[in-house]
């Protein structure tokens, strides 16, 4: 299983948790087969509403599923097109987020759950 959690820093797995998929300064990808970390810079986390392209640096890393604070419809979108699920994270590190996706702690993020923009949907952060 390989988790792509969405952090502010590249500090591992002591990384805080980013509020936002799209926004998010780096990934932190858990490989849970090896118990292994890798980080990735977001080279397009600062964008305009709705003209992200994060999955450009995930591409190729054959990720199961992302973790973070939220996300909009349309990042979801692209993401189930690939097969990959996405769920909500509470606030905390890189290691308690994998603890608690691993314990079946976290609610799914679906497209009625998703930011739809400008602020509205649980997804919004």
């Amino acid at each position: 299983m390989r988790l792509c959690i969405p952090t502010a820093t590249s500090e591992g797995k002591s990384a805080q948790v980013y509020g936002h998929f799209g926004s998010a300064p780096y990934f932190t990808v858990y490989d849970s087969q090896q118990d292994m970390i890798e980080v990735l810079p977001n080279m397009n986390h600062i964008h305009q509403h709705e003209a992200c392209q994060p999955l450009g640096a995930l591409q190729g890393k054959q990720i199961d599923a992302v973790i973070c604070g939220g996300m909009g419809m349309r990042a979801l979108q692209m993401l189930q097109a690939q097969g990959i699920k996405a769920y909500f994270a509470s606030p905390g590190t890189v290691d308690q987020t994998i603890s608690r996706y691993l314990g079946r702690q976290l609610p799914e993020i679906t497209l009625d759950n998703a930011c739809a923009g400008h602020g509205h949907g649980q997804g919004c952060h």
